[in-house]
């Protein structure tokens, strides 16, 4: 559930917008992206989201049959154009972003009346967005959504597999400190939360990996997923025996475009969860999916198969 729009990447890397010529088109949008990696693990994915009543939304629509995403609550918004993102790429660590998402997106217009929160409350994987918090309806949407599951799902283990992604955008929030208090508000609901350092700081007000899981376990969260950059990935899991930590190192690729890695490990974690893989090996799956996607240049036309992740894992451990 979230964000989901056209994303223009130039075909000119190492320069400004201002000289770039040509544009390829494709889907994009975080919780697009992560329902497109899930479904190119052969897993049933469906999209809860809004586009604009115009060709860009038609085009959205394709992309996601295409993908094999159910789109039966993808629906449009009279008035409002679909959101367009341009990005700009400066390998290996630089991708500027532009989002054209005024006076609001779309996505943002989702509302609680227009949920299915049976079909929610049943799915094996809920994933929402902080983004889905930052305007209303959504965020009254997104809370609901997160109670009815809560709600549906009795005795210790109430959320399912419901994922957080924390997704901090600063330019859809008017301030770092109204964020954190809608992610403190839904970390409760969420067993699992996703976010790279500074997200982290924005949602429990910790940027140190190991501090940051242990935020995330006081608020609910049994498993806690800290991406580092260049330093890997973090993995804490809080049980009954304590808890479990394991650290992953990226997986080396030559990058060529940074944008929907994020995504691309989000999809392959659930693939993992859904699997019942243990903590290590899904850690190290989704690193491959990531460093995959980086080193191509769209988002979800990029998203790996299970047979080319595990041909890069197996080129890492033979390196």
């Amino acid at each position: 559930m979230g964000r989901l729009g056209v994303d223009l990447y130039p075909h000119q890397a190492g320069v400004s917008l201002r000289e770039v010529r040509t544009f390829a088109k494709f889907l994009g949008g975080s919780a697009a992206n992560v329902a497109v990696a899930a479904a190119r693990y052969g897993r049933r994915a469906a999209l809860i989201s809004r586009t604009g009543d115009d060709p860009f939304g038609a085009f959205l629509h394709d992309a996601l049959r295409g993908f094999g995403v159910d789109d039966t609550a993808v629906t449009p918004v009279r008035g409002l154009p679909t959101p367009v993102t341009f990005c700009e790429i400066f390998p290996p660590d630089d991708f500027p972003l532009y989002f054209y998402r005024l006076p609001s997106a779309p996505d943002l217009q989702i509302r609680e009346s227009e949920l299915d929160l049976a079909r929610i409350a049943a799915a094996d994987v809920f994933w929402v967005t902080g983004t889905g918090l930052c305007q209303e309806p959504s965020r009254s949407a997104t809370l609901a959504a997160l109670a009815a599951r809560h709600a549906a799902r009795p005795g210790p283990d109430r959320t399912g597999i419901t994922v957080f992604d924390l997704d901090y955008r600063p330019m859809f929030w008017p301030s770092r400190e109204q964020a954190r208090a809608w992610y403190r508000t839904a970390l409760p609901y969420a067993s699992v939360a996703v976010g790279n350092l500074d997200e982290c700081r924005t949602a429990v007000g910790e940027s140190d990996p190991v501090a940051a899981a242990a935020a995330l376990h006081a608020a609910g969260v049994r498993l806690a997923v800290i991406k580092q950059g260049p330093a890997g990935v973090l993995a804490s899991r809080a049980g009954e025996r304590g808890t479990e930590q394991v650290r992953v190192p990226p997986v080396p690729v030559r990058v060529v475009n940074g944008l929907g890695a994020g995504d691309a490990f989000g999809g392959a974690l659930c693939h993992g969860l859904l699997a019942g893989w243990d903590l290590a090996a899904t850690m190290r799956f989704a690193n491959a999916a990531g460093a995959i996607v980086a080193s191509r240049l769209s988002c979800a036309d990029a998203m790996p198969t299970e047979p080319e992740v595990r041909d890069l894992l197996r080129e890492a451990t033979h390196a």
